[in-house]
């Protein structure tokens, strides 16, 4: 999951824990294909499997932090995997915050993270943007934010002016936290009446928050998707984009085999570890699922992670 965008109500869904993972099931025909089925082996922590990998990719919501906390004894877990000679990158789908924001709250939570070793999808898509002819885009994200790493982009923030989605040659979906259902409905009707593309930074549906899941910006994307016909291009977890980003920045000669990618989502983390080919660790005790059973989740949807982990 990503770090969030915003904590007030009009971000938040009332969808449970069932719904949110229906959800993710529903678009399935969006996402990935499942891998080579594993056998789910129990462990305690990250010091019970540091043994088994040289490589950490570690999401951020449920694994490093809740809300605005690091999750107790994470940090002193973390420093003790990099203090053993292991890699340990950040791989999120944060893609609302500037990159210096995040760097920033990781050291606040207590983490000590090189500028590189955070891959957001974020930095993802804005990877593809810089290689790719410039549009005037339509921009979904919060303002007050500024507009660090946008530089050199051509960018309109999409409110409640009609005549700013129509202008747009192109949107980027980046942050929901003021997003509304004025503005989705103002987004469909432009793109119902001229088609253009769509990408979205967060392909997060949901994300659990301390009062509830919040909606990000690929529960809007989907829902334009159906209404609209327009199909999305999606950039981080679990799309390949966001691990080809990784391995650019590893190196060639890291050893696949070696590598886990550690998350909360069996949608996101778990299925984007078998898209990148590498070992998938799910901390069953925080973040989504939030300590509840996963076993019938990892059966039903067949994403299986190669270990359950009670904590990270």
């Amino acid at each position: 999951m990503g770090f969030g965008q915003g904590s007030g109500r009009d971000h938040l869904s009332d969808l449970t824990l069932q719904q949110a993972f229906a959800a993710y099931e529903g678009v399935r025909h969006r996402l990935p294909e499942v891998r080579d089925p594993a056998a789910a082996k129990p462990a305690q922590n990250l010091d019970a499997i540091a043994d088994q990998f040289d490589v950490f990719l570690l999401d951020a919501f449920g694994v490093l932090n809740i809300g605005e906390t690091a999750i107790d004894g994470v940090p002193a877990r973390v420093a003790g995997l990099q203090r053993a000679g292991k890699r340990v990158l950040v791989v999120t789908n944060a893609a609302g915050y500037p990159h210096a924001s995040l760097m920033a709250k990781y050291a606040r939570l207590g983490y000590r993270f090189e500028t590189g070793d955070v891959i957001s999808s974020r930095k993802t898509i804005l990877h593809t943007l810089r290689a790719e002819p410039g549009l005037r885009w339509g921009l979904m994200a919060t303002q007050s934010l500024g507009r660090d790493d946008f530089e050199g982009l051509d960018i309109t923030y999409l409110a409640e002016d009609p005549a700013a989605y129509d202008a747009a040659q192109g949107f980027l979906l980046m942050g929901s936290a003021v997003w509304t259902e004025g503005r989705q409905a103002l987004l469909v009707a432009s793109l119902r009446e001229n088609p253009r593309p769509v990408l979205v930074g967060n392909p997060d549906i949901v994300a659990p928050r301390e009062q509830g899941f919040s909606k990000e910006p690929g529960y809007f994307a989907h829902r334009l998707a159906d209404e609209t016909g327009v199909q999305p291009r999606f950039f981080g977890k679990p799309f390949e984009n966001i691990y080809s980003l990784v391995f650019d920045h590893l190196g060639p000669d890291v050893d696949r085999t070696r590598v886990v990618m550690v998350g909360d989502s069996l949608h996101t983390d778990i299925l984007g570890a078998q898209t990148a080919g590498i070992k998938s660790a799910l901390i069953s005790g925080y973040g989504f699922f939030g300590a509840s059973d996963v076993t019938g989740p990892i059966a039903s949807s067949g994403i299986y992670p190669d270990y359950v982990l009670e904590r990270p």
